[in-house]
């Protein structure tokens, strides 16, 4: 059975609401500008955010939706055939994992995490038109976050960091 996007959306809206909630509770560190509260703070909101973005379908294309295939004989639709290839993105998560450990010290976090949201992206169907300002813009946005923020020293790499 499958959810609606609205059902699976709301979900992630309360619970992104209770984590951003906890963090919210949680007492600070004296003396520390950024303590434990900020964590699950930022991730809820986030999670709270994309939740919205799912029940209010911003970046859904309805129009490719999967088409169905009609049988011989008035039989139920069938779902178009997979390639060969569709059950390896299973493979992408630890692979870009593994990417990012062996290159992050030599390209830097910007330009890691560029290529990894920008295959991860294109490996979720993303068009590049969409997939490649993604990519150039989130690492910008997760070094604001966890660089700035939370200071999180991040990897340099080949690009000298003077933001």
């Amino acid at each position: 059975m499958r959810l609606p996007d609205s059902v699976t959306g709301s979900f992630l809206v309360v619970l992104g609401a209770a984590a951003a909630y906890g963090g919210w509770i949680l007492p600070p560190v004296p003396g520390q500008p950024v303590g434990p509260n900020v964590f699950p703070l930022v991730i809820g909101i986030g999670l709270a955010l994309c939740g919205l973005a799912i029940v209010f379908g911003i970046g859904h294309s309805f129009e490719e939706e999967e088409e169905l295939i009609p049988l011989e004989d008035g039989q139920a639709a069938a779902p178009p055939p997979q390639s060969k290839l569709y059950g390896l993105r299973a493979l992408l998560p630890p692979a870009l994992l593994l990417f990012y450990v062996a290159a992050a010290d030599r390209l830097g976090f910007i330009i890691t995490a560029a290529i990894m949201v920008y295959v991860t992206s294109t490996a979720l169907g993303a068009k590049w038109k969409l997939a490649l300002p993604l990519a150039a813009l989130s690492p910008f946005g997760i070094h604001l976050i966890f660089g700035k923020l939370l200071r999180v020293p991040l990897p340099a790499g080949l690009l000298p960091t003077p933001w």
